[in-house]
C-alpha cells in the first residue's frame, strides 16, 4: 500500500462516519498551526504548509476541486507568510510579531478581493462542472482561505474574523462530503478562532497605546 493509499485509507468509524487518516491527521496538524497562530509563533507556517500537503490527499479523495484547490493555496501562502514573519521579527526590537487592526482601505481591498475572487473561481466552476460538484460553496472556500491567509501574514486581526467565515461554509459541506473529522475538527476552529481574535485584539490595542502616549508627550 502506497502512502497515498494509506492516508486515504480509513482510520476508524464514529457515530456512523468514515473517518480517513488523511482527513484526521491533516486537520489535527491544522489545529496545532492555528494555535501557533494565536500565540504569534513563526512555526504557525511551517504546520500549516505540512497540513496543507496532507489534507491535498484526502480532498482529492473525496472529489472536492476547491479544496485541493484551497490546500494547493494554503501550501504557497505559507511560505510567503514564513518569510513575511521572519522579516516582520527582525524588524522588531523584541523579536516578536507585531499584530493589528487593518485600515479600513486594507478592508475595502480584502473584501473586494474576496467577491471578485469567489465570482471569478465560481464562474469557472460552473463552466466546467467535473472541477467542483460544488462550484460556489468550493470557490467562497478557495478565495477566502486566501484572504485569511494573506491577512495573516500582514498580522491582521481581521483575518481571525475571514477564517471564521470560511468555517461556516466549510463545516457543513465537510459533512456532505463525507469528510466527517473535518467536520467535527471545526467546532475545535471555532474555539480558537474566537479566543485568538480576542488575544490579538487585546495586543493591537497595547500596541497603539505606547505610540499614543509617545505622541502626547
Amino acid at each position: 500500500m502506497s502512502g497515498v493509499s494509506w492516508l486515504n485509507s480509513e482510520a476508524f468509524t464514529a457515530f456512523g462516519q468514515h473517518i480517513m487518516w488523511s482527513d484526521m491527521i491533516g486537520n489535527t496538524i491544522g489545529l496545532i498551526a492555528l494555535a501557533l497562530g494565536w500565540r504569534r509563533s513563526i512555526w504557525t507556517w511551517p504546520a500549516q504548509f505540512l497540513s496543507g500537503v496532507i489534507l491535498v490527499a484526502a480532498y482529492s479523495s473525496a472529489n472536492l476541486s476547491g479544496g485541493v484547490g484551497k490546500q494547493l493555496l494554503v501550501i504557497g501562502v505559507a511560505l510567503w507568510g514564513w518569510r513575511m514573519w521572519q522579516r516582520g521579527r527582525q524588524q522588531a526590537q523584541d523579536g516578536s510579531i507585531a499584530v493589528r487592526f487593518a485600515t479600513w482601505r486594507e478592508r475595502g481591498l480584502l473584501v473586494a478581493a474576496a467577491v471578485v475572487g469567489t465570482l471569478a473561481v465560481g464562474g469557472l466552476f460552473t463552466l466546467y462542472p467535473s472541477l467542483s460538484w460544488s462550484p460556489w460553496a468550493d470557490a467562497y472556500i478557495f478565495v477566502g482561505t486566501l484572504v485569511a491567509m494573506v491577512a495573516q501574514a500582514r498580522g491582521l486581526v481581521e483575518f481571525w474574523f475571514a477564517w471564521l467565515l470560511v468555517d461556516l461554509v466549510g463545516v457543513p459541506l465537510a459533512f456532505n462530503s463525507g469528510l466527517a473529522f473535518s467536520g467535527f475538527v471545526y467546532v475545535v476552529y471555532l474555539a480558537l478562532v474566537l479566543w485568538g481574535a480576542y488575544d490579538w485584539w487585546q495586543r493591537s490595542r497595547a500596541s497603539v497605546r505606547p505610540a499614543l502616549e509617545g505622541a502626547a508627550a
